[in-house]
Protein backbone atom coordinates (compact mmCIF):
# COMPACT_ATOMS: atom_id res chain seq x y z
CA UNK A 1 0.00 0.00 0.00
CA UNK A 2 1.13 3.52 -1.04
CA UNK A 3 4.80 1.22 -1.82
CA UNK A 4 5.47 1.12 2.07
CA UNK A 5 5.78 -1.84 4.36
CA UNK A 6 3.40 -3.32 6.56
CA UNK A 7 5.69 -2.49 8.98
CA UNK A 8 5.53 0.88 8.05
CA UNK A 9 1.77 0.91 7.75
CA UNK A 10 1.65 -0.14 11.29
CA UNK A 11 3.91 2.57 12.91
CA UNK A 12 1.45 5.25 11.00
CA UNK A 13 -2.00 4.03 12.11
CA UNK A 14 -0.37 3.56 15.69
CA UNK A 15 0.32 7.54 15.39
CA UNK A 16 -2.39 8.59 13.71
CA UNK A 17 -5.17 6.58 16.78
CA UNK A 18 -3.14 8.06 19.23
CA UNK A 19 -3.35 11.58 18.27
CA UNK A 20 -6.78 11.61 17.35
CA UNK A 21 -7.84 10.14 20.41
CA UNK A 22 -6.19 12.90 22.55
CA UNK A 23 -7.63 15.29 20.57
CA UNK A 24 -11.32 13.55 21.01
CA UNK A 25 -10.63 12.96 24.93
CA UNK A 26 -9.53 16.97 25.19
CA UNK A 27 -12.56 18.05 23.88
CA UNK A 28 -14.61 17.05 26.57
CA UNK A 29 -13.20 19.48 29.06
CA UNK A 30 -13.14 22.63 26.39
CA UNK A 31 -16.33 24.73 27.48
CA UNK A 32 -15.33 28.28 26.61
CA UNK A 33 -12.78 30.39 24.74
CA UNK A 34 -10.23 30.53 27.48
CA UNK A 35 -10.09 26.50 27.86
CA UNK A 36 -9.83 26.45 23.96
CA UNK A 37 -7.06 29.11 23.24
CA UNK A 38 -5.13 29.85 26.47
CA UNK A 39 -5.44 26.65 29.65
CA UNK A 40 -3.05 27.83 32.11
CA UNK A 41 -2.95 24.70 33.64
CA UNK A 42 1.03 22.86 32.30
CA UNK A 43 4.30 22.44 34.17
CA UNK A 44 7.60 22.31 32.89
CA UNK A 45 7.56 18.92 31.28
CA UNK A 46 4.87 19.78 29.17
CA UNK A 47 5.73 23.31 28.39
CA UNK A 48 9.35 22.07 27.29
CA UNK A 49 7.81 20.07 24.54
CA UNK A 50 5.29 22.54 23.91
CA UNK A 51 7.72 24.66 23.36
CA UNK A 52 9.55 22.60 21.49
CA UNK A 53 7.24 21.23 19.26
CA UNK A 54 5.18 24.61 18.62
CA UNK A 55 8.53 26.15 17.51
CA UNK A 56 9.85 22.60 15.36
CA UNK A 57 8.60 22.05 12.23
CA UNK A 58 9.55 19.39 9.49
CA UNK A 59 10.26 22.30 7.14
CA UNK A 60 12.74 23.74 8.98
CA UNK A 61 14.93 19.95 8.71
CA UNK A 62 13.98 20.60 4.94
CA UNK A 63 14.99 23.76 4.54
CA UNK A 64 18.55 23.44 6.77
CA UNK A 65 19.35 19.99 5.38
CA UNK A 66 18.93 21.97 2.12
CA UNK A 67 20.98 24.64 2.30
CA UNK A 68 23.76 22.72 4.29
CA UNK A 69 23.60 20.65 1.35
CA UNK A 70 24.44 23.46 -1.18
CA UNK A 71 25.88 25.70 1.12
CA UNK A 72 27.80 23.66 4.00
CA UNK A 73 27.54 23.90 7.74
CA UNK A 74 26.96 27.63 7.57
CA UNK A 75 22.98 26.26 6.51
CA UNK A 76 22.62 25.85 10.25
CA UNK A 77 22.13 29.81 10.56
CA UNK A 78 18.69 28.92 8.48
CA UNK A 79 17.72 28.36 12.07
CA UNK A 80 20.09 29.17 14.25
CA UNK A 81 19.60 32.95 13.71
CA UNK A 82 17.07 32.64 16.60
CA UNK A 83 20.02 30.85 18.91
CA UNK A 84 21.22 34.32 19.76
CA UNK A 85 17.70 35.09 20.73
CA UNK A 86 17.02 31.71 23.46
CA UNK A 87 18.71 33.69 26.38
CA UNK A 88 16.27 36.09 25.79
CA UNK A 89 13.14 33.79 26.32
CA UNK A 90 14.13 33.68 30.13
CA UNK A 91 13.43 37.57 30.22
CA UNK A 92 10.24 37.91 28.00
CA UNK A 93 8.24 34.85 29.31
CA UNK A 94 7.24 36.19 32.07
CA UNK A 95 6.22 39.06 30.79
CA UNK A 96 4.08 38.07 28.77
CA UNK A 97 2.55 36.01 31.37
CA UNK A 98 1.94 38.59 33.18
CA UNK A 99 -0.31 40.42 31.04
CA UNK A 100 -2.80 37.67 31.46
CA UNK A 101 -4.19 37.93 28.04
CA UNK A 102 -5.88 35.37 25.56
CA UNK A 103 -4.26 36.34 22.73
CA UNK A 104 -1.17 38.84 21.82
CA UNK A 105 -4.28 41.44 19.81
CA UNK A 106 -5.42 41.57 23.59
CA UNK A 107 -1.86 43.43 24.70
CA UNK A 108 -2.24 46.00 21.53
CA UNK A 109 -5.36 46.82 22.28
CA UNK A 110 -4.14 47.35 26.32
CA UNK A 111 -0.81 49.58 25.30
CA UNK A 112 -2.53 51.34 22.22
CA UNK A 113 -6.36 50.68 20.68
CA UNK A 114 -8.95 48.78 19.17
CA UNK A 115 -7.76 49.40 15.65
CA UNK A 116 -3.87 48.56 16.58
CA UNK A 117 -5.15 45.05 18.07
CA UNK A 118 -7.13 44.54 14.96
CA UNK A 119 -4.08 45.59 12.54
CA UNK A 120 -2.13 42.72 14.77
CA UNK A 121 -5.06 40.06 14.52
CA UNK A 122 -4.87 40.92 10.77
CA UNK A 123 -0.92 40.60 10.43
CA UNK A 124 -1.03 37.37 12.29
CA UNK A 125 -3.74 35.47 10.63
CA UNK A 126 -1.48 36.65 7.66
CA UNK A 127 1.46 35.58 8.90
CA UNK A 128 0.43 31.93 9.87
CA UNK A 129 -1.40 31.05 6.95
CA UNK A 130 2.19 31.94 5.29
CA UNK A 131 3.88 29.93 8.38
CA UNK A 132 1.49 26.70 7.67
CA UNK A 133 1.84 26.87 3.72
CA UNK A 134 5.63 26.95 4.26
CA UNK A 135 5.45 23.88 6.68
CA UNK A 136 3.00 22.11 4.55
CA UNK A 137 4.90 22.62 1.40
CA UNK A 138 8.04 21.86 3.32
CA UNK A 139 6.86 18.19 4.47
CA UNK A 140 4.97 17.24 1.26
CA UNK A 141 8.68 17.27 0.00
CA UNK A 142 9.81 14.84 2.99
CA UNK A 143 7.49 12.89 2.70
CA UNK A 144 7.25 12.77 -1.53
CA UNK A 145 10.81 11.74 -1.39
CA UNK A 146 11.22 9.65 1.48
CA UNK A 147 8.66 7.58 -0.23
CA UNK A 148 10.40 7.45 -3.78
CA UNK A 149 7.47 9.31 -4.53
CA UNK A 150 4.88 6.51 -4.07
CA UNK A 151 2.81 9.19 -1.61
CA UNK A 152 2.12 11.64 -3.53
CA UNK A 153 2.91 15.32 -2.30
CA UNK A 154 -0.81 16.43 -2.67
CA UNK A 155 -2.38 13.35 -0.50
CA UNK A 156 0.13 13.92 2.22
CA UNK A 157 -0.83 17.70 2.24
CA UNK A 158 -4.65 16.40 2.36
CA UNK A 159 -3.84 13.39 5.27
CA UNK A 160 -1.86 16.50 7.52
CA UNK A 161 -4.16 18.41 7.37
CA UNK A 162 -7.30 16.46 7.99
CA UNK A 163 -5.37 15.04 10.68
CA UNK A 164 -4.35 18.69 12.74
CA UNK A 165 -7.75 20.09 11.88
CA UNK A 166 -9.23 17.54 13.14
CA UNK A 167 -7.75 17.23 16.94
CA UNK A 168 -6.71 20.68 16.89
CA UNK A 169 -10.64 21.92 16.51
CA UNK A 170 -11.77 19.64 19.13
CA UNK A 171 -9.71 19.94 21.89
CA UNK A 172 -8.31 23.07 21.74
CA UNK A 173 -4.41 24.08 23.02
CA UNK A 174 -4.85 21.19 25.48
CA UNK A 175 -5.17 18.70 22.97
CA UNK A 176 -2.09 20.67 21.29
CA UNK A 177 0.12 20.53 24.20
CA UNK A 178 -0.69 16.82 24.93
CA UNK A 179 -0.13 15.64 21.42
CA UNK A 180 3.18 17.49 21.40
CA UNK A 181 4.51 15.86 24.00
CA UNK A 182 4.45 12.66 22.09
CA UNK A 183 4.97 14.28 18.70
CA UNK A 184 7.98 15.89 20.31
CA UNK A 185 9.86 12.82 21.36
CA UNK A 186 9.10 11.44 17.77
CA UNK A 187 10.22 14.81 16.18
CA UNK A 188 13.50 14.04 18.24
CA UNK A 189 13.70 10.52 16.66
CA UNK A 190 12.97 12.21 13.08
CA UNK A 191 15.86 14.54 13.37
CA UNK A 192 18.56 11.87 14.13
CA UNK A 193 16.84 8.47 13.02
CA UNK A 194 19.19 8.37 9.41
CA UNK A 195 22.19 10.46 10.46
CA UNK A 196 24.38 7.79 12.16
CA UNK A 197 23.72 4.87 8.87
CA UNK A 198 24.86 7.94 6.77
CA UNK A 199 27.58 8.87 8.11
CA UNK A 200 29.04 5.10 8.33
CA UNK A 201 28.22 4.77 4.61
CA UNK A 202 30.83 7.91 4.30
CA UNK A 203 33.38 7.22 6.97
CA UNK A 204 32.18 9.06 9.90
CA UNK A 205 32.81 12.33 10.47
CA UNK A 206 36.28 12.02 9.26
CA UNK A 207 35.24 10.51 5.89
CA UNK A 208 32.85 13.82 5.71
CA UNK A 209 35.28 16.39 6.43
CA UNK A 210 37.83 14.24 3.68
CA UNK A 211 35.03 14.28 0.88
CA UNK A 212 33.55 17.97 1.17
CA UNK A 213 35.26 20.97 0.03
CA UNK A 214 36.86 23.32 2.95
CA UNK A 215 34.81 26.13 2.86
CA UNK A 216 31.73 23.91 3.50
CA UNK A 217 33.09 23.37 6.58
CA UNK A 218 32.80 26.79 7.60
CA UNK A 219 30.03 28.15 9.83
CA UNK A 220 30.08 31.08 8.02
CA UNK A 221 29.97 31.50 4.25
CA UNK A 222 31.60 34.59 2.78
CA UNK A 223 29.65 34.64 -0.56
CA UNK A 224 26.26 34.69 1.79
CA UNK A 225 26.40 34.16 5.29
CA UNK A 226 28.82 36.12 7.22
CA UNK A 227 28.92 37.42 10.50
CA UNK A 228 26.95 40.29 9.54
CA UNK A 229 24.06 38.34 7.86
CA UNK A 230 24.22 36.07 11.61
CA UNK A 231 24.06 39.26 13.41
CA UNK A 232 21.67 41.45 11.34
CA UNK A 233 19.33 38.35 11.25
CA UNK A 234 19.08 37.40 14.81
CA UNK A 235 18.42 41.28 15.29
CA UNK A 236 15.48 40.85 13.23
CA UNK A 237 14.42 37.56 14.83
CA UNK A 238 14.59 38.98 18.66
CA UNK A 239 12.30 42.03 17.05
CA UNK A 240 9.62 39.90 15.84
CA UNK A 241 9.99 37.06 17.93
CA UNK A 242 6.89 38.73 20.53
CA UNK A 243 4.81 38.84 17.90
CA UNK A 244 4.69 35.47 16.59
CA UNK A 245 1.17 34.99 18.13
CA UNK A 246 1.76 31.49 19.28
CA UNK A 247 5.08 33.25 21.04
CA UNK A 248 2.01 34.35 24.19
CA UNK A 249 0.82 30.42 24.45
CA UNK A 250 4.11 29.37 25.09
CA UNK A 251 5.04 32.03 28.00
CA UNK A 252 1.67 31.97 29.40
CA UNK A 253 -0.19 28.45 29.02
CA UNK A 254 2.44 27.16 32.06
CA UNK A 255 0.36 27.40 35.65
CA UNK A 256 3.42 30.03 36.73
CA UNK A 257 6.26 32.36 35.44
CA UNK A 258 8.79 29.56 36.13
CA UNK A 259 6.97 27.00 33.66
CA UNK A 260 6.81 29.64 30.84
CA UNK A 261 10.44 30.51 31.42
CA UNK A 262 11.94 26.71 31.63
CA UNK A 263 9.31 25.59 29.04
CA UNK A 264 10.54 28.48 26.50
CA UNK A 265 13.97 28.71 27.02
CA UNK A 266 14.75 25.03 27.22
CA UNK A 267 12.18 23.97 24.45
CA UNK A 268 14.15 25.70 22.24
CA UNK A 269 17.05 24.68 23.11
CA UNK A 270 16.33 21.21 22.15
CA UNK A 271 15.41 22.57 18.73
CA UNK A 272 18.92 24.02 18.50
CA UNK A 273 20.50 20.70 19.25
CA UNK A 274 17.82 19.12 16.51
CA UNK A 275 19.11 21.97 14.36
CA UNK A 276 22.73 20.39 14.73
CA UNK A 277 21.37 16.58 13.71
CA UNK A 278 19.33 18.61 9.88
CA UNK A 279 22.75 20.15 9.34
CA UNK A 280 25.70 17.10 9.35
CA UNK A 281 22.24 15.34 7.43
CA UNK A 282 22.79 17.68 4.38
CA UNK A 283 26.68 18.12 4.37
CA UNK A 284 26.93 14.60 4.91
CA UNK A 285 24.64 13.67 2.37
CA UNK A 286 26.65 16.42 -0.40
CA UNK A 287 29.37 13.53 0.69
CA UNK A 288 27.13 10.35 -0.07
CA UNK A 289 25.67 11.64 -2.83
CA UNK A 290 29.35 12.98 -4.52
CA UNK A 291 30.30 9.46 -4.15
CA UNK A 292 27.11 7.89 -5.82
CA UNK A 293 27.39 10.34 -8.57
CA UNK A 294 23.45 10.99 -8.16
CA UNK A 295 21.88 14.96 -8.93
CA UNK A 296 19.29 15.50 -6.09
CA UNK A 297 17.30 18.78 -5.59
CA UNK A 298 18.04 20.52 -2.58
CA UNK A 299 14.20 20.25 -0.90
CA UNK A 300 14.73 16.63 -1.52
CA UNK A 301 17.72 15.90 0.36
CA UNK A 302 15.97 15.07 3.68
CA UNK A 303 13.22 12.73 2.11
CA UNK A 304 15.65 11.22 -0.41
CA UNK A 305 18.40 10.30 2.37
CA UNK A 306 15.43 8.25 4.62
CA UNK A 307 14.44 6.81 1.52
CA UNK A 308 18.03 5.22 0.72
CA UNK A 309 18.14 3.90 3.85
CA UNK A 310 16.02 3.39 6.89
CA UNK A 311 13.98 0.58 4.64
CA UNK A 312 16.92 -1.38 4.09
CA UNK A 313 17.97 -1.27 7.84
CA UNK A 314 14.99 -2.62 9.53
CA UNK A 315 11.21 -2.22 8.37
CA UNK A 316 8.77 0.00 10.23
CA UNK A 317 11.93 2.49 10.65
CA UNK A 318 10.55 4.82 7.65
CA UNK A 319 6.99 4.58 9.00
CA UNK A 320 8.58 5.61 12.56
CA UNK A 321 10.55 8.55 10.18
CA UNK A 322 7.20 9.15 8.58
CA UNK A 323 5.18 9.65 11.62
CA UNK A 324 7.83 12.08 13.58
CA UNK A 325 7.94 13.91 10.10
CA UNK A 326 4.04 14.44 10.11
CA UNK A 327 4.19 14.83 13.96
CA UNK A 328 6.69 17.37 13.45
CA UNK A 329 3.98 19.75 11.28
CA UNK A 330 1.54 18.91 13.20
CA UNK A 331 2.91 19.80 15.95
CA UNK A 332 2.90 23.28 15.35
CA UNK A 333 0.56 23.77 12.66
CA UNK A 334 -2.18 22.64 15.78
CA UNK A 335 -0.63 25.82 17.82
CA UNK A 336 -1.18 27.57 14.90
CA UNK A 337 -4.51 27.15 14.27
CA UNK A 338 -5.50 27.55 17.73
CA UNK A 339 -4.05 31.01 18.31
CA UNK A 340 -5.60 32.14 14.90
CA UNK A 341 -8.91 31.16 15.74
CA UNK A 342 -8.38 32.80 18.79
CA UNK A 343 -6.98 35.95 17.03
CA UNK A 344 -10.17 35.86 14.92
CA UNK A 345 -13.05 35.22 17.49
CA UNK A 346 -11.66 37.61 20.67
CA UNK A 347 -10.33 40.19 18.79
CA UNK A 348 -12.72 40.38 15.47
CA UNK A 349 -15.53 38.60 15.63
CA UNK A 350 -16.40 39.09 19.57
CA UNK A 351 -16.27 42.75 19.36
CA UNK A 352 -18.57 43.07 16.53
CA UNK A 353 -21.40 40.50 17.41
CA UNK A 354 -20.70 40.89 21.83
CA UNK A 355 -23.23 39.20 24.25
CA UNK A 356 -23.25 35.86 22.45
CA UNK A 357 -23.13 32.25 24.57
CA UNK A 358 -19.83 30.86 25.08
CA UNK A 359 -20.25 28.37 23.39
CA UNK A 360 -21.34 30.50 19.95
CA UNK A 361 -18.16 31.61 20.23
CA UNK A 362 -16.32 28.39 20.76
CA UNK A 363 -17.89 27.06 17.47
CA UNK A 364 -17.19 30.65 15.56
CA UNK A 365 -13.55 29.76 16.97
CA UNK A 366 -13.57 25.78 15.90
CA UNK A 367 -14.52 27.35 12.38
CA UNK A 368 -12.67 29.91 12.16
CA UNK A 369 -9.31 28.33 11.87
CA UNK A 370 -10.62 26.42 8.67
CA UNK A 371 -10.51 29.55 6.43
CA UNK A 372 -6.41 30.09 7.99
CA UNK A 373 -5.70 26.68 7.03
CA UNK A 374 -7.51 26.35 3.86
CA UNK A 375 -5.34 29.57 2.71
CA UNK A 376 -1.77 28.13 4.66
CA UNK A 377 -2.96 25.41 1.75
CA UNK A 378 -3.15 27.88 -0.95
CA UNK A 379 0.02 29.17 0.11
CA UNK A 380 1.70 26.19 0.03
CA UNK A 381 1.15 25.86 -3.76
CA UNK A 382 1.90 29.25 -4.64
CA UNK A 383 5.43 29.82 -3.04
CA UNK A 384 8.41 28.82 -5.31
CA UNK A 385 10.25 27.00 -2.27
CA UNK A 386 10.25 26.32 0.98
CA UNK A 387 13.79 28.40 1.41
CA UNK A 388 11.90 31.32 -0.28
CA UNK A 389 8.97 30.96 1.92
CA UNK A 390 10.85 30.76 5.29
CA UNK A 391 12.36 34.10 4.32
CA UNK A 392 9.14 35.73 4.15
CA UNK A 393 8.17 34.50 7.10
CA UNK A 394 11.66 35.87 8.91
CA UNK A 395 10.07 39.69 7.17
CA UNK A 396 6.63 38.98 8.39
CA UNK A 397 6.96 39.24 12.20
CA UNK A 398 8.96 41.94 13.08
CA UNK A 399 6.49 44.49 11.38
CA UNK A 400 4.47 45.21 14.23
CA UNK A 401 7.35 43.88 16.47
CA UNK A 402 8.68 47.54 16.51
CA UNK A 403 5.36 49.02 17.90
CA UNK A 404 5.62 46.37 20.61
CA UNK A 405 9.23 46.74 22.06
CA UNK A 406 8.86 50.86 21.41
CA UNK A 407 5.54 50.54 23.04
CA UNK A 408 7.01 48.67 25.92
CA UNK A 409 10.27 50.88 26.90
CA UNK A 410 8.71 54.09 25.88
CA UNK A 411 6.05 55.42 27.30
CA UNK A 412 5.61 58.54 24.64
CA UNK A 413 4.56 55.95 21.71
CA UNK A 414 1.40 56.31 20.23
CA UNK A 415 -1.52 54.33 18.64
CA UNK A 416 -0.49 56.63 15.79
CA UNK A 417 2.78 55.72 15.85
CA UNK A 418 1.87 51.79 16.06
CA UNK A 419 0.50 52.10 12.85
CA UNK A 420 3.13 54.69 10.82
CA UNK A 421 5.70 52.04 12.07
CA UNK A 422 4.04 49.26 10.55
CA UNK A 423 3.07 50.99 7.51
CA UNK A 424 6.21 52.20 6.96
CA UNK A 425 8.29 48.95 7.26
CA UNK A 426 6.05 47.15 5.38
CA UNK A 427 6.40 49.61 2.73
CA UNK A 428 10.18 49.64 2.85
CA UNK A 429 10.00 45.82 2.47
CA UNK A 430 8.00 46.27 -0.82
CA UNK A 431 10.20 49.09 -2.04
CA UNK A 432 13.81 46.81 -1.78
CA UNK A 433 12.06 44.21 -4.01
CA UNK A 434 11.12 46.66 -6.75
CA UNK A 435 13.35 45.85 -9.94
CA UNK A 436 14.06 49.94 -10.60
CA UNK A 437 14.76 50.30 -6.42
CA UNK A 438 17.32 47.33 -6.42
CA UNK A 439 19.44 48.83 -9.70
CA UNK A 440 19.47 52.58 -7.88
CA UNK A 441 21.10 50.90 -5.17
CA UNK A 442 23.57 48.71 -7.26
CA UNK A 443 24.35 51.96 -8.89
CA UNK A 444 25.21 53.61 -5.53
CA UNK A 445 29.12 54.30 -5.31
CA UNK A 446 28.58 52.54 -1.79
CA UNK A 447 26.80 49.47 -2.93
CA UNK A 448 29.96 47.34 -3.98
CA UNK A 449 32.08 48.39 -0.83
CA UNK A 450 29.12 47.75 1.50
CA UNK A 451 27.27 44.80 -0.36
CA UNK A 452 24.06 46.03 -0.87
CA UNK A 453 23.00 44.33 -3.86
CA UNK A 454 23.53 39.97 -3.83
CA UNK A 455 23.30 38.14 -6.96
CA UNK A 456 21.43 34.74 -6.26
CA UNK A 457 20.44 32.32 -9.29
CA UNK A 458 21.24 35.54 -11.53
CA UNK A 459 18.78 37.42 -10.05
CA UNK A 460 20.40 40.93 -8.35
CA UNK A 461 18.36 41.82 -4.72
CA UNK A 462 18.98 43.38 -2.12
CA UNK A 463 21.39 41.92 0.58
CA UNK A 464 18.78 40.53 3.10
CA UNK A 465 20.32 41.67 6.13
CA UNK A 466 20.57 45.07 4.16
CA UNK A 467 16.60 44.76 3.22
CA UNK A 468 16.18 44.31 6.98
CA UNK A 469 17.78 47.00 7.89
CA UNK A 470 15.95 49.24 5.68
CA UNK A 471 12.55 48.27 6.87
CA UNK A 472 13.87 47.66 10.72
CA UNK A 473 15.00 51.75 10.42
CA UNK A 474 12.28 53.24 8.45
CA UNK A 475 9.80 51.50 10.37
CA UNK A 476 11.34 52.73 14.29
CA UNK A 477 11.93 56.25 12.44
CA UNK A 478 8.81 56.61 11.47
CA UNK A 479 7.12 55.16 14.38
CA UNK A 480 8.74 57.92 16.55
CA UNK A 481 8.43 61.02 14.64
CA UNK A 482 4.51 60.36 14.16
CA UNK A 483 4.26 59.56 18.03
CA UNK A 484 6.14 62.97 19.26
CA UNK A 485 3.23 64.59 16.62
CA UNK A 486 0.34 62.47 17.85
CA UNK A 487 -1.46 62.71 21.40
CA UNK A 488 0.02 60.71 23.84
CA UNK A 489 -1.88 57.24 25.32
CA UNK A 490 -3.68 58.39 28.55
CA UNK A 491 -2.21 58.30 31.21
CA UNK A 492 -4.84 55.81 33.53
CA UNK A 493 -3.98 53.22 30.01
CA UNK A 494 -0.74 53.63 30.35
CA UNK A 495 -0.52 53.00 34.29
CA UNK A 496 -2.56 49.47 33.69
CA UNK A 497 -0.29 48.57 31.52
CA UNK A 498 2.68 48.81 33.18
CA UNK A 499 0.82 47.32 35.99
CA UNK A 500 0.50 44.43 34.86
CA UNK A 501 3.92 43.59 34.00
CA UNK A 502 5.11 44.71 37.48
CA UNK A 503 2.27 42.22 39.10
CA UNK A 504 4.03 38.85 39.54
CA UNK A 505 1.37 35.51 38.73
CA UNK A 506 0.42 33.57 41.84
CA UNK A 507 -0.41 30.08 41.43
CA UNK A 508 -4.11 28.97 40.58
CA UNK A 509 -5.00 33.14 40.33
CA UNK A 510 -8.22 33.53 38.48
CA UNK A 511 -8.27 36.09 36.11
CA UNK A 512 -11.85 37.37 35.12
CA UNK A 513 -11.65 39.42 31.91
CA UNK A 514 -8.00 39.35 29.92
CA UNK A 515 -5.54 42.20 31.01
CA UNK A 516 -6.54 42.83 34.28
CA UNK A 517 -5.05 42.24 37.54
CA UNK A 518 -6.53 39.72 39.61
CA UNK A 519 -8.31 40.13 43.30
CA UNK A 520 -5.65 40.36 45.77
CA UNK A 521 -2.67 40.31 43.25
CA UNK A 522 0.67 42.57 44.50
CA UNK A 523 1.88 45.02 42.33
CA UNK A 524 5.35 45.57 42.81
CA UNK A 525 6.61 49.09 42.93
CA UNK A 526 8.56 49.74 39.62
CA UNK A 527 12.57 49.40 39.76
CA UNK A 528 13.65 50.80 37.19
CA UNK A 529 17.41 50.30 35.21
CA UNK A 530 17.69 53.34 34.21
CA UNK A 531 16.39 56.53 35.95
CA UNK A 532 14.54 58.27 33.47
CA UNK A 533 10.70 59.55 33.68
CA UNK A 534 10.61 58.97 29.30
CA UNK A 535 11.97 54.91 29.49
CA UNK A 536 10.48 52.44 31.33
CA UNK A 537 12.98 49.32 31.55
CA UNK A 538 13.15 47.50 34.69
CA UNK A 539 15.49 45.84 36.83
CA UNK A 540 15.39 42.06 36.38
CA UNK A 541 15.63 39.71 39.69
CA UNK A 542 18.29 37.74 40.86
CA UNK A 543 16.49 34.75 39.38
CA UNK A 544 15.65 36.35 35.88
CA UNK A 545 19.13 37.11 35.92
CA UNK A 546 20.40 33.82 36.73
CA UNK A 547 18.33 32.27 33.99
CA UNK A 548 19.60 34.40 31.30
CA UNK A 549 23.19 33.80 32.16
CA UNK A 550 22.52 29.83 32.24
CA UNK A 551 20.97 30.47 28.98
CA UNK A 552 24.52 32.18 27.14
CA UNK A 553 26.32 29.16 28.57
CA UNK A 554 24.04 26.89 26.62
CA UNK A 555 24.44 29.03 23.42
CA UNK A 556 28.31 28.85 23.95
CA UNK A 557 28.31 25.41 24.68
CA UNK A 558 25.96 24.18 21.71
CA UNK A 559 28.52 26.16 19.22
CA UNK A 560 31.36 24.79 21.18
CA UNK A 561 30.04 21.05 20.30
CA UNK A 562 28.77 22.12 16.51
CA UNK A 563 32.38 23.02 15.82
CA UNK A 564 33.54 20.17 17.40
CA UNK A 565 32.16 18.03 15.60
CA UNK A 566 32.90 19.79 12.14
CA UNK A 567 36.70 20.63 12.46
CA UNK A 568 37.20 17.51 14.80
Amino acid sequence: MMGLHPADLAALACYFLVVVGLGVWTARGVKDMADFVMPRRFGKVMMIFFGFGAGTHSDQAVSVASKSYTNGVSGIWYQWLWLFCTPFYWLIAPMMRRFRALTTADIFELRYNRSVCVLFAAIGLWQYSVNIGVMLKGSAHVIEASTGGTVDANLAIAIMTVLFVGYGMAGGLHAAILTDFIQGVLTVVFSFLMLPFLLQAIGGLAGMREQVPAEMLSMVAPAEIGLFYIAIITFNGMVGIVTQPHTLANCAAGRTELDGQVGWMCGNFLKRICTIAWTLTGVAAYAYFLQSGTAVEPDNVFGEVAYRFLPAILPGLLGLFLAGLLAAVMSSCDAFMITSAGLFTENIYKPLLPNQSKGHYLWVARLSSLAVVASGVVFAYSVKDVVTGLEIFWKVSPMLGIAFWLGLFWPRMTSAGAWASTAAAMYAWWLTTKVWFIEWVGSLAWAEPLRLVFVKDNVPEIYLPWQMIFYLTAGTATGIVVSLLTPRVRKEKLDRYYALIRTPVVLDEHVEQPCTIPEGAKTLPPRKLIPVDWLEIYMPSPRMIAGFLAGWCGVAALVWVFFWLVKG
